[in-house]
Protein backbone atom coordinates (compact mmCIF):
# COMPACT_ATOMS: atom_id res chain seq x y z
CA UNK A 1 0.00 0.00 0.00
CA UNK A 2 1.45 3.11 -1.10
CA UNK A 3 -0.11 6.53 -1.86
CA UNK A 4 1.79 10.06 -3.09
CA UNK A 5 0.23 12.19 0.23
CA UNK A 6 -1.11 11.11 3.08
CA UNK A 7 -4.82 11.37 2.51
CA UNK A 8 -4.66 11.11 -1.77
CA UNK A 9 -5.99 8.46 -3.17
CA UNK A 10 -3.97 6.07 -4.97
CA UNK A 11 -2.90 7.51 -8.73
CA UNK A 12 -4.33 6.14 -12.17
CA UNK A 13 -1.16 6.82 -14.09
CA UNK A 14 1.73 5.34 -13.48
CA UNK A 15 4.22 6.97 -10.47
CA UNK A 16 5.45 10.14 -10.85
CA UNK A 17 8.67 11.15 -9.65
CA UNK A 18 9.04 13.13 -6.15
CA UNK A 19 7.86 17.47 -6.70
CA UNK A 20 11.09 18.97 -7.55
CA UNK A 21 10.21 22.53 -6.97
CA UNK A 22 7.72 24.73 -4.25
CA UNK A 23 5.40 25.01 -7.29
CA UNK A 24 5.16 21.37 -7.61
CA UNK A 25 4.91 20.77 -3.96
CA UNK A 26 2.09 20.53 -2.09
CA UNK A 27 1.03 19.84 1.36
CA UNK A 28 -0.26 16.22 2.31
CA UNK A 29 -3.40 15.17 1.12
CA UNK A 30 -3.90 18.41 -1.15
CA UNK A 31 -3.35 18.92 -5.00
CA UNK A 32 -1.84 21.96 -6.26
CA UNK A 33 -4.84 23.41 -8.26
CA UNK A 34 -7.13 22.90 -5.86
CA UNK A 35 -5.48 24.71 -2.55
CA UNK A 36 -8.16 27.35 -2.77
CA UNK A 37 -9.41 29.04 0.29
CA UNK A 38 -12.16 26.24 1.36
CA UNK A 39 -8.98 24.29 2.06
CA UNK A 40 -7.76 26.82 4.49
CA UNK A 41 -11.25 27.03 5.86
CA UNK A 42 -11.14 22.80 6.06
CA UNK A 43 -7.42 23.52 7.89
CA UNK A 44 -9.02 26.17 10.27
CA UNK A 45 -11.22 23.22 11.84
CA UNK A 46 -7.44 21.40 12.60
CA UNK A 47 -7.17 24.60 15.58
CA UNK A 48 -6.70 22.42 19.36
CA UNK A 49 -8.12 23.88 22.05
CA UNK A 50 -5.19 25.69 22.83
CA UNK A 51 -5.39 27.52 19.53
CA UNK A 52 -8.69 28.09 19.87
CA UNK A 53 -8.29 29.63 23.20
CA UNK A 54 -5.74 32.27 21.75
CA UNK A 55 -8.03 33.00 19.43
CA UNK A 56 -10.88 33.87 21.61
CA UNK A 57 -8.28 35.94 23.87
CA UNK A 58 -7.03 38.17 20.77
CA UNK A 59 -10.72 39.00 20.21
CA UNK A 60 -11.41 39.77 23.83
CA UNK A 61 -8.13 41.59 24.31
CA UNK A 62 -8.86 43.60 20.89
CA UNK A 63 -12.51 44.70 21.87
CA UNK A 64 -11.58 45.74 25.34
CA UNK A 65 -8.28 47.87 23.80
CA UNK A 66 -10.85 49.38 21.39
CA UNK A 67 -13.72 50.05 24.66
CA UNK A 68 -10.58 51.31 26.85
CA UNK A 69 -8.71 52.91 24.39
CA UNK A 70 -5.71 51.03 25.08
CA UNK A 71 -3.36 50.77 21.92
CA UNK A 72 -0.78 48.31 23.94
CA UNK A 73 -3.08 45.95 24.71
CA UNK A 74 -4.74 45.89 21.00
CA UNK A 75 -1.11 45.24 19.67
CA UNK A 76 -1.07 41.95 22.72
CA UNK A 77 -4.46 41.11 21.21
CA UNK A 78 -2.84 40.77 17.72
CA UNK A 79 -0.55 38.77 18.61
CA UNK A 80 -2.70 36.16 20.10
CA UNK A 81 -4.79 36.42 17.63
CA UNK A 82 -2.65 36.14 14.53
CA UNK A 83 -0.11 33.48 16.16
CA UNK A 84 -2.68 30.65 15.78
CA UNK A 85 -3.67 31.65 11.99
CA UNK A 86 0.18 31.85 11.25
CA UNK A 87 0.88 28.11 12.73
CA UNK A 88 -2.61 26.76 10.29
CA UNK A 89 -0.74 28.53 7.64
CA UNK A 90 2.76 26.91 7.87
CA UNK A 91 1.16 23.68 8.37
CA UNK A 92 -0.94 23.77 5.41
CA UNK A 93 1.58 25.35 3.44
CA UNK A 94 4.25 22.71 4.52
CA UNK A 95 5.55 21.61 1.27
CA UNK A 96 6.88 17.94 1.89
CA UNK A 97 5.23 14.76 0.60
CA UNK A 98 5.11 11.51 3.07
CA UNK A 99 4.24 7.95 1.34
CA UNK A 100 3.22 5.40 3.65
CA UNK A 101 2.99 1.68 3.04
CA UNK A 102 1.74 -1.57 5.46
CA UNK A 103 2.88 -5.24 5.22
CA UNK A 104 1.58 -8.28 7.12
CA UNK A 105 4.22 -11.23 8.48
CA UNK A 106 2.05 -13.11 7.56
CA UNK A 107 -0.82 -12.08 6.00
CA UNK A 108 -3.31 -15.60 6.93
CA UNK A 109 -2.89 -16.52 10.40
CA UNK A 110 -4.75 -19.43 12.50
CA UNK A 111 -7.44 -18.23 15.12
CA UNK A 112 -5.27 -16.94 18.89
CA UNK A 113 -2.41 -16.41 16.90
CA UNK A 114 -0.32 -13.20 16.25
CA UNK A 115 0.70 -11.48 13.20
CA UNK A 116 2.63 -8.78 13.03
CA UNK A 117 1.89 -5.35 10.96
CA UNK A 118 5.18 -3.56 9.50
CA UNK A 119 4.48 0.45 8.84
CA UNK A 120 6.84 2.40 6.98
CA UNK A 121 6.93 6.48 6.17
CA UNK A 122 9.00 7.79 3.68
CA UNK A 123 9.37 11.37 3.24
CA UNK A 124 9.55 11.72 -0.47
CA UNK A 125 9.68 15.74 -0.67
CA UNK A 126 13.39 17.88 -0.21
CA UNK A 127 12.50 19.17 3.14
CA UNK A 128 12.54 17.37 6.39
CA UNK A 129 9.24 16.87 8.28
CA UNK A 130 8.55 17.86 11.79
CA UNK A 131 6.44 15.78 13.91
CA UNK A 132 4.36 13.52 13.17
CA UNK A 133 2.06 11.37 14.78
CA UNK A 134 1.32 8.07 12.97
CA UNK A 135 -2.22 5.74 13.71
CA UNK A 136 -3.74 2.78 12.09
CA UNK A 137 -7.39 1.68 11.70
CA UNK A 138 -7.75 -1.77 13.68
CA UNK A 139 -10.84 -3.59 13.93
CA UNK A 140 -11.42 -3.72 18.28
CA UNK A 141 -11.43 -7.48 17.89
CA UNK A 142 -7.75 -7.31 17.09
CA UNK A 143 -6.93 -5.22 19.77
CA UNK A 144 -6.10 -1.61 20.87
CA UNK A 145 -6.01 0.95 18.06
CA UNK A 146 -1.25 2.07 17.38
CA UNK A 147 -0.47 5.21 17.94
CA UNK A 148 2.87 6.41 17.07
CA UNK A 149 5.02 9.38 17.54
CA UNK A 150 7.66 10.00 14.69
CA UNK A 151 10.28 12.36 15.43
CA UNK A 152 11.80 14.48 11.86
CA UNK A 153 12.26 12.92 9.31
CA UNK A 154 15.04 14.14 7.03
CA UNK A 155 14.52 14.40 2.86
CA UNK A 156 14.38 11.10 1.30
CA UNK A 157 14.30 8.95 4.81
CA UNK A 158 12.41 6.73 6.29
CA UNK A 159 10.79 5.84 9.64
CA UNK A 160 9.82 1.44 10.24
CA UNK A 161 7.40 1.13 13.27
CA UNK A 162 5.24 -2.51 14.07
CA UNK A 163 2.69 -3.26 16.13
CA UNK A 164 0.93 -7.48 16.67
CA UNK A 165 -2.29 -8.21 15.90
CA UNK A 166 -4.44 -10.86 17.42
CA UNK A 167 -8.00 -12.65 17.02
CA UNK A 168 -9.69 -15.12 18.94
CA UNK A 169 -12.61 -14.94 16.44
CA UNK A 170 -11.99 -16.34 12.37
CA UNK A 171 -13.05 -13.87 9.92
CA UNK A 172 -11.28 -11.20 7.36
CA UNK A 173 -10.94 -8.23 9.23
CA UNK A 174 -9.81 -4.61 7.30
CA UNK A 175 -6.51 -2.75 8.27
CA UNK A 176 -6.56 0.70 7.56
CA UNK A 177 -6.61 3.00 6.25
CA UNK A 178 -3.16 4.94 7.85
CA UNK A 179 -3.44 7.98 9.41
CA UNK A 180 -1.05 10.67 9.56
CA UNK A 181 -1.46 13.87 12.03
CA UNK A 182 0.44 16.53 11.90
CA UNK A 183 1.15 19.08 14.68
CA UNK A 184 2.99 22.63 14.59
CA UNK A 185 5.51 23.34 17.42
CA UNK A 186 3.36 25.58 19.39
CA UNK A 187 0.69 22.85 19.50
CA UNK A 188 -1.21 25.67 17.78
CA UNK A 189 -3.19 23.28 15.08
CA UNK A 190 -3.43 19.56 14.16
CA UNK A 191 -4.04 17.86 11.06
CA UNK A 192 -5.22 14.80 10.04
CA UNK A 193 -4.64 13.00 6.60
CA UNK A 194 -5.54 9.38 6.13
CA UNK A 195 -4.03 7.44 3.11
CA UNK A 196 -6.78 5.69 0.98
CA UNK A 197 -5.58 2.11 1.18
CA UNK A 198 -5.87 -1.05 3.17
CA UNK A 199 -4.90 -4.65 4.02
CA UNK A 200 -7.12 -7.24 5.16
CA UNK A 201 -5.60 -9.41 7.51
CA UNK A 202 -7.49 -13.68 7.01
CA UNK A 203 -7.95 -15.49 10.44
CA UNK A 204 -8.71 -18.86 9.82
CA UNK A 205 -9.73 -21.93 11.58
CA UNK A 206 -7.23 -23.92 13.54
CA UNK A 207 -5.69 -26.73 12.15
CA UNK A 208 -5.08 -30.03 14.38
CA UNK A 209 -2.72 -32.84 12.93
CA UNK A 210 -4.59 -35.88 12.60
CA UNK A 211 -3.04 -39.23 12.41
CA UNK A 212 -2.25 -41.41 9.35
CA UNK A 213 -5.04 -44.11 9.09
CA UNK A 214 -6.53 -46.33 6.23
CA UNK A 215 -10.25 -45.23 6.18
CA UNK A 216 -13.00 -46.55 4.27
CA UNK A 217 -13.36 -45.34 0.92
CA UNK A 218 -9.40 -45.26 -0.06
CA UNK A 219 -9.59 -48.79 -1.76
CA UNK A 220 -9.34 -46.86 -5.53
CA UNK A 221 -5.67 -45.27 -4.94
CA UNK A 222 -5.15 -44.32 -1.34
CA UNK A 223 -3.53 -40.79 -1.74
CA UNK A 224 -1.91 -42.48 -4.89
CA UNK A 225 -2.50 -41.25 -8.68
CA UNK A 226 -2.49 -44.48 -10.72
CA UNK A 227 -4.02 -43.86 -14.49
CA UNK A 228 -6.77 -45.66 -16.39
CA UNK A 229 -6.79 -45.99 -19.68
CA UNK A 230 -9.61 -44.30 -21.73
CA UNK A 231 -8.52 -45.67 -25.09
CA UNK A 232 -7.80 -49.73 -25.75
CA UNK A 233 -8.84 -50.01 -29.45
CA UNK A 234 -7.79 -47.51 -31.81
CA UNK A 235 -7.75 -44.08 -33.02
CA UNK A 236 -11.97 -44.10 -33.30
CA UNK A 237 -11.55 -44.30 -28.84
CA UNK A 238 -9.83 -41.37 -28.46
CA UNK A 239 -11.22 -38.67 -26.25
CA UNK A 240 -9.62 -35.21 -27.01
CA UNK A 241 -9.95 -32.30 -24.89
CA UNK A 242 -9.13 -28.73 -25.31
CA UNK A 243 -4.84 -27.53 -25.48
CA UNK A 244 -3.70 -26.39 -22.45
CA UNK A 245 -0.93 -24.22 -21.92
CA UNK A 246 2.44 -26.75 -21.17
CA UNK A 247 0.43 -30.00 -23.05
CA UNK A 248 2.89 -32.05 -25.24
CA UNK A 249 2.53 -30.45 -29.36
CA UNK A 250 2.99 -34.48 -30.37
CA UNK A 251 -0.31 -35.29 -28.42
CA UNK A 252 -2.55 -33.24 -31.09
CA UNK A 253 -5.14 -34.70 -32.58
CA UNK A 254 -5.53 -33.16 -35.68
CA UNK A 255 -8.76 -35.17 -36.92
CA UNK A 256 -10.59 -33.39 -33.76
CA UNK A 257 -8.73 -30.17 -34.34
CA UNK A 258 -10.34 -29.70 -37.63
CA UNK A 259 -14.17 -31.04 -36.53
CA UNK A 260 -14.16 -28.09 -33.47
CA UNK A 261 -12.18 -25.27 -35.07
CA UNK A 262 -9.51 -25.13 -32.17
CA UNK A 263 -6.53 -27.02 -31.13
CA UNK A 264 -7.39 -30.37 -29.14
CA UNK A 265 -5.42 -33.08 -27.64
CA UNK A 266 -5.74 -36.65 -27.24
CA UNK A 267 -6.16 -37.74 -23.18
CA UNK A 268 -5.65 -41.42 -23.74
CA UNK A 269 -4.51 -40.89 -19.88
CA UNK A 270 -6.20 -39.01 -17.14
CA UNK A 271 -4.85 -39.17 -13.36
CA UNK A 272 -7.50 -41.00 -10.71
CA UNK A 273 -7.25 -39.62 -7.25
CA UNK A 274 -9.05 -40.78 -4.46
CA UNK A 275 -11.83 -38.53 -3.87
CA UNK A 276 -12.78 -37.01 -0.53
CA UNK A 277 -16.28 -34.52 0.35
CA UNK A 278 -16.40 -32.53 3.61
CA UNK A 279 -19.91 -32.19 4.33
CA UNK A 280 -20.12 -29.01 6.95
CA UNK A 281 -23.76 -28.70 8.94
CA UNK A 282 -24.13 -24.81 8.77
CA UNK A 283 -27.73 -24.38 9.99
CA UNK A 284 -28.46 -22.22 12.61
CA UNK A 285 -30.94 -24.33 14.90
CA UNK A 286 -28.34 -26.88 15.13
CA UNK A 287 -25.91 -25.25 17.23
CA UNK A 288 -26.25 -23.77 20.84
CA UNK A 289 -24.15 -21.30 22.26
CA UNK A 290 -21.28 -18.85 20.56
CA UNK A 291 -17.84 -17.80 20.88
CA UNK A 292 -14.24 -19.21 20.03
CA UNK A 293 -15.20 -22.64 22.44
CA UNK A 294 -19.09 -23.15 20.80
CA UNK A 295 -19.66 -26.12 19.21
CA UNK A 296 -19.85 -24.45 15.69
CA UNK A 297 -16.76 -23.17 15.73
CA UNK A 298 -15.38 -26.66 16.74
CA UNK A 299 -17.07 -28.60 13.43
CA UNK A 300 -15.43 -25.31 11.39
CA UNK A 301 -11.95 -26.18 12.96
CA UNK A 302 -12.39 -30.20 12.21
CA UNK A 303 -13.19 -29.53 8.36
CA UNK A 304 -10.68 -27.26 8.17
CA UNK A 305 -8.74 -30.24 9.92
CA UNK A 306 -9.90 -32.87 7.56
CA UNK A 307 -9.58 -31.22 4.51
CA UNK A 308 -6.04 -30.21 5.20
CA UNK A 309 -5.03 -33.74 6.07
CA UNK A 310 -6.42 -35.46 3.01
CA UNK A 311 -4.90 -32.84 1.08
CA UNK A 312 -1.96 -33.55 2.33
CA UNK A 313 -2.55 -37.59 2.06
CA UNK A 314 -2.91 -37.20 -1.95
CA UNK A 315 -6.88 -36.94 -2.16
CA UNK A 316 -9.17 -34.64 -4.58
CA UNK A 317 -10.97 -32.64 -1.66
CA UNK A 318 -14.37 -30.81 -2.35
CA UNK A 319 -16.26 -28.93 0.71
CA UNK A 320 -19.82 -28.75 0.56
CA UNK A 321 -22.05 -27.01 3.03
CA UNK A 322 -25.69 -28.05 3.72
CA UNK A 323 -27.05 -25.37 1.65
CA UNK A 324 -25.60 -27.33 -1.57
CA UNK A 325 -22.94 -24.97 -2.23
CA UNK A 326 -19.38 -26.34 -2.55
CA UNK A 327 -15.79 -24.83 -3.04
CA UNK A 328 -14.07 -24.66 -4.99
CA UNK A 329 -17.30 -24.46 -7.22
CA UNK A 330 -18.48 -27.01 -9.94
CA UNK A 331 -16.10 -26.35 -12.24
CA UNK A 332 -12.93 -28.52 -13.47
CA UNK A 333 -12.91 -32.22 -11.97
CA UNK A 334 -16.58 -31.93 -10.23
CA UNK A 335 -15.63 -29.49 -7.49
CA UNK A 336 -12.77 -30.85 -6.43
CA UNK A 337 -9.10 -29.91 -6.05
CA UNK A 338 -6.17 -31.87 -5.66
CA UNK A 339 -3.48 -29.49 -5.33
CA UNK A 340 -2.37 -29.14 -1.30
CA UNK A 341 0.11 -26.36 -1.98
CA UNK A 342 -2.68 -23.94 -3.23
CA UNK A 343 -6.51 -24.87 -2.84
CA UNK A 344 -5.50 -25.80 1.04
CA UNK A 345 -5.52 -21.94 1.21
CA UNK A 346 -8.33 -21.79 -0.06
CA UNK A 347 -10.61 -24.15 1.86
CA UNK A 348 -9.01 -22.38 4.60
CA UNK A 349 -10.30 -18.46 3.40
CA UNK A 350 -13.72 -20.13 2.84
CA UNK A 351 -13.84 -21.50 6.30
CA UNK A 352 -12.34 -18.09 7.63
CA UNK A 353 -15.83 -16.59 7.22
CA UNK A 354 -18.69 -19.49 6.98
CA UNK A 355 -21.39 -18.70 8.90
CA UNK A 356 -25.36 -20.22 10.27
CA UNK A 357 -27.09 -20.21 7.50
CA UNK A 358 -31.02 -19.72 8.37
CA UNK A 359 -32.49 -23.07 7.54
CA UNK A 360 -35.72 -22.36 8.87
CA UNK A 361 -38.53 -20.45 6.73
CA UNK A 362 -42.61 -19.41 7.87
CA UNK A 363 -44.57 -21.50 5.98
CA UNK A 364 -48.12 -21.69 6.92
CA UNK A 365 -48.60 -25.44 6.61
CA UNK A 366 -45.38 -25.83 8.57
CA UNK A 367 -45.18 -27.44 11.61
CA UNK A 368 -44.89 -25.96 15.18
CA UNK A 369 -44.65 -22.42 15.32
CA UNK A 370 -44.78 -22.16 11.40
CA UNK A 371 -41.68 -23.29 11.02
CA UNK A 372 -40.15 -25.28 8.55
CA UNK A 373 -36.38 -26.77 7.78
CA UNK A 374 -34.91 -27.84 4.51
CA UNK A 375 -32.63 -29.90 6.97
CA UNK A 376 -29.83 -31.54 4.95
CA UNK A 377 -31.99 -32.43 1.40
CA UNK A 378 -29.93 -29.79 -0.53
CA UNK A 379 -26.77 -31.49 0.61
CA UNK A 380 -28.28 -34.59 -0.74
CA UNK A 381 -29.42 -33.32 -3.90
CA UNK A 382 -25.71 -32.32 -4.45
CA UNK A 383 -24.64 -35.23 -3.98
CA UNK A 384 -26.55 -37.40 -5.79
CA UNK A 385 -25.15 -36.27 -9.11
CA UNK A 386 -21.62 -37.84 -8.53
CA UNK A 387 -19.99 -40.90 -6.47
CA UNK A 388 -17.84 -40.03 -3.44
CA UNK A 389 -14.86 -41.80 -2.50
CA UNK A 390 -14.76 -40.58 1.56
CA UNK A 391 -17.34 -38.90 2.78
CA UNK A 392 -16.74 -36.73 6.25
CA UNK A 393 -19.60 -35.42 7.75
CA UNK A 394 -19.21 -32.68 11.01
CA UNK A 395 -22.96 -32.34 12.26
CA UNK A 396 -24.89 -30.30 14.74
CA UNK A 397 -28.14 -32.07 16.08
CA UNK A 398 -30.16 -34.26 13.75
CA UNK A 399 -34.11 -35.41 14.19
CA UNK A 400 -35.25 -38.47 12.62
CA UNK A 401 -36.08 -36.69 9.47
CA UNK A 402 -32.66 -34.74 8.88
CA UNK A 403 -30.77 -38.39 9.78
CA UNK A 404 -32.70 -40.23 7.08
CA UNK A 405 -31.31 -37.24 4.42
CA UNK A 406 -27.75 -38.05 6.31
CA UNK A 407 -28.29 -41.88 5.73
CA UNK A 408 -29.39 -41.67 2.36
CA UNK A 409 -25.84 -39.95 1.57
CA UNK A 410 -23.85 -43.38 2.45
CA UNK A 411 -25.23 -44.93 -0.62
CA UNK A 412 -23.30 -42.19 -3.29
CA UNK A 413 -19.99 -42.93 -1.11
CA UNK A 414 -17.78 -45.43 -0.72
CA UNK A 415 -16.63 -44.78 3.20
CA UNK A 416 -18.70 -42.15 5.52
CA UNK A 417 -17.86 -40.87 8.52
CA UNK A 418 -20.33 -38.50 10.89
CA UNK A 419 -19.16 -36.41 13.98
CA UNK A 420 -22.52 -35.74 15.18
CA UNK A 421 -21.79 -32.92 17.56
CA UNK A 422 -24.03 -32.43 20.94
CA UNK A 423 -24.26 -28.95 21.57
CA UNK A 424 -26.44 -29.49 24.66
CA UNK A 425 -23.54 -30.43 26.15
CA UNK A 426 -21.34 -27.42 25.30
CA UNK A 427 -24.02 -25.21 26.41
CA UNK A 428 -23.76 -27.27 29.90
CA UNK A 429 -20.64 -25.79 30.44
CA UNK A 430 -21.43 -22.09 29.78
CA UNK A 431 -22.45 -19.55 32.49
CA UNK A 432 -25.80 -19.08 32.50
CA UNK A 433 -27.11 -21.94 30.39
CA UNK A 434 -30.75 -23.15 29.94
CA UNK A 435 -31.72 -26.20 31.35
CA UNK A 436 -33.10 -28.19 29.06
CA UNK A 437 -33.20 -27.47 25.48
CA UNK A 438 -36.23 -26.84 23.17
CA UNK A 439 -38.13 -29.80 22.40
CA UNK A 440 -37.24 -29.80 18.70
CA UNK A 441 -33.93 -29.23 19.04
CA UNK A 442 -33.25 -31.67 21.61
CA UNK A 443 -33.02 -34.30 18.72
CA UNK A 444 -29.82 -36.70 20.09
CA UNK A 445 -31.63 -37.29 23.09
CA UNK A 446 -34.86 -37.94 22.03
CA UNK A 447 -35.81 -41.80 20.65
CA UNK A 448 -33.22 -43.01 22.58
CA UNK A 449 -32.56 -46.75 23.10
CA UNK A 450 -32.15 -48.89 25.60
CA UNK A 451 -28.62 -48.68 24.92
CA UNK A 452 -28.14 -44.98 25.74
CA UNK A 453 -28.18 -44.51 21.32
CA UNK A 454 -29.96 -41.59 20.12
CA UNK A 455 -32.63 -42.68 17.45
CA UNK A 456 -30.48 -40.63 14.94
CA UNK A 457 -27.43 -41.76 15.38
CA UNK A 458 -28.58 -45.29 15.43
CA UNK A 459 -30.64 -45.03 12.23
CA UNK A 460 -26.91 -43.53 10.62
CA UNK A 461 -25.35 -46.35 11.44
CA UNK A 462 -27.44 -48.79 10.34
CA UNK A 463 -27.58 -46.77 6.94
CA UNK A 464 -23.91 -47.70 6.90
CA UNK A 465 -22.25 -44.54 8.64
CA UNK A 466 -19.41 -44.87 11.29
CA UNK A 467 -20.82 -43.01 14.05
CA UNK A 468 -19.38 -40.69 16.54
CA UNK A 469 -20.81 -38.52 19.07
CA UNK A 470 -18.77 -35.04 19.92
CA UNK A 471 -19.11 -33.65 23.53
CA UNK A 472 -17.51 -30.68 24.11
CA UNK A 473 -13.53 -30.90 24.94
CA UNK A 474 -13.25 -34.47 22.63
CA UNK A 475 -10.25 -34.18 20.74
CA UNK A 476 -10.94 -34.50 17.05
CA UNK A 477 -6.75 -36.58 16.41
CA UNK A 478 -8.34 -38.89 19.12
CA UNK A 479 -12.07 -39.51 17.84
CA UNK A 480 -10.44 -39.43 14.04
CA UNK A 481 -7.86 -42.89 15.44
CA UNK A 482 -11.72 -44.19 17.14
CA UNK A 483 -13.16 -43.61 13.60
CA UNK A 484 -10.44 -45.75 11.94
CA UNK A 485 -10.88 -48.26 15.44
CA UNK A 486 -14.60 -48.54 14.58
CA UNK A 487 -14.49 -49.10 11.05
CA UNK A 488 -12.41 -51.69 10.79
CA UNK A 489 -14.49 -53.65 13.74
CA UNK A 490 -17.36 -53.15 11.24
CA UNK A 491 -15.15 -54.53 8.58
CA UNK A 492 -14.36 -57.89 11.03
CA UNK A 493 -18.01 -58.34 11.94
CA UNK A 494 -19.08 -57.78 8.25
CA UNK A 495 -16.34 -60.24 7.09
CA UNK A 496 -17.58 -62.68 10.07
CA UNK A 497 -21.54 -62.35 8.56
CA UNK A 498 -20.35 -62.88 5.06
CA UNK A 499 -18.40 -66.71 6.00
Amino acid sequence: MATPGAGTPPPTRPPQPPPRGPAQGGPPGAAGPQRASGGFRTALGGLTTRGRSFVAAGVAAGICAYVLGQPDLLRVGLLLAILPLVCVAVLYRTRYRVAGSRRLAPSRVPAMSESRVHLRVDNVSRIPTGLLMLQDRVPYVLGPRPRFVLDRVEPGGHREVSYRVRSDLRGRYPLGPLQLRLTDPFGMCELTRSFSAFDTLTVVPRVEALPPVRLAGEANGYGESRTRALAFTGEDDVIPRGYRHGDDLRRVHWRSTAKYGELMVRREEQPHRARCTVLLDTRRSAYYGAGPDSAFEWAVSAAASVSTHMLERGFAVRLLTDTGSSVPGPEGTGGYVGDSSDMAGVLLDTLAVVDHCDDLAQSPDSGRDGAHSDGLSRAYEALRSSHEGLLVALLGDLDEEQAANVGRMRQRAGGAIAFVLDSDDWTAREPGARPEPPAEHGALETGAEDDGTPAPLRMLREAGWTVLSVRAGDSLPELWQRADRYRSREEQREAGATT
